[in-house]
């Protein structure tokens, strides 16, 4: 009894850890730029089940002799799961969608890459290209973060500049002069190449990951849109809650139970 209570309660923990993973991806479904996240859950090393009567009735067995039995051991029932957990929080970075906007400060990413961002921690890396044009000068993002060119400064834009151009590859020129060149990187690894940080920013996985220049292209005038789609992760949702409220009756049943034990069985004995 005790170890189906246990079991149960491990199914709720890890739904209620889904549930907090699925609210903040509906919390950021307008949030430019943003990866959906996945709660990633797998089981304990399940045990394996005997018939436990079988070994004192071996003794009784007319094949044993002297020690010896041809029933060694008692015959196996199965494997019993013990219980579930949240393994990781997956992020996934397919491409969302693009909104346009017309804002010659706005850019977005065509494929692989992350622009580079200053912070006061350190460098950091942002699919959200929702930038402006600071009070003195700056290219900078929502938080008024620097945003970086490919040698890791910032970027001035002229206060004088009319037209603004944002190539393919991350090449500014204001009014036809060349400005700078946008830091636009990305890291080998795949997936796990990037750790989710908060505030739309990422930092590479490892000491000393290997980056490139990204192979995506800009696309000025455009935002890439959150990649989390709101019905899904309602529909989400709702299984979460079915099967956190699955594992909250078992918990209800086996306590029952335990309670039977305890006030029924334990007076008769």
């Amino acid at each position: 009894m005790w170890r189906g209570l246990y079991t149960a309660a491990t199914g709720m923990i890890t739904e209620s850890c889904r549930t907090d993973v699925i609210a903040n991806n509906l919390a950021n479904a307008n949030t430019t730029g943003f990866k959906r996240d996945d709660a990633v859950s797998s089981d304990f090393k399940p045990m394996l089940m005997h018939r436990i009567d079988d070994l004192s009735r071996q003794q009784r067995d007319v094949t044993t002799f002297k020690g010896f039995s041809l029933y060694q051991n008692a015959p196996i029932i199965g494997e019993l799961g013990m219980g579930s957990k949240v393994d990781e929080v997956a992020t996934d970075f397919s491409q969302g969608s693009f909104q346009t906007t017309g804002n010659p400060f706005d850019l977005a990413i065509s494929g692989e890459g992350y622009f580079l961002i200053d912070t006061p921690q350190g460098q950091r890396y942002t699919r959200d290209g929702n930038f402006y044009r600071s009070s003195s000068g700056r290219l900078v993002n929502v938080s008024g973060y620097n945003v970086l060119d490919e040698r890791g400064r910032p970027i001035d834009i002229p206060e004088e500049a009319t037209t603004i151009i944002v190539g393919a590859t991350g090449n500014i020129t204001a009014d036809g002069n060349p400005v700078a060149r946008l830091g636009l990187f990305q890291f080998e690894g795949g997936r796990r190449a990037m750790i989710k940080l908060g505030d739309n920013l990422y930092r590479p996985n490892g000491n000393n990951p290997r980056r490139t220049n990204a192979t995506g292209e800009i696309q000025q005038g455009i935002l890439e849109r959150s990649n989390t789609n709101v019905v899904s992760e309602m529909v989400n949702l709702i299984a979460n809650y079915r099967s956190y409220e699955a594992n909250s009756r078992a918990v209800v049943t086996q306590d029952s139970m335990l309670e039977k034990s305890v006030s029924e069985v334990g007076r008769n004995m």
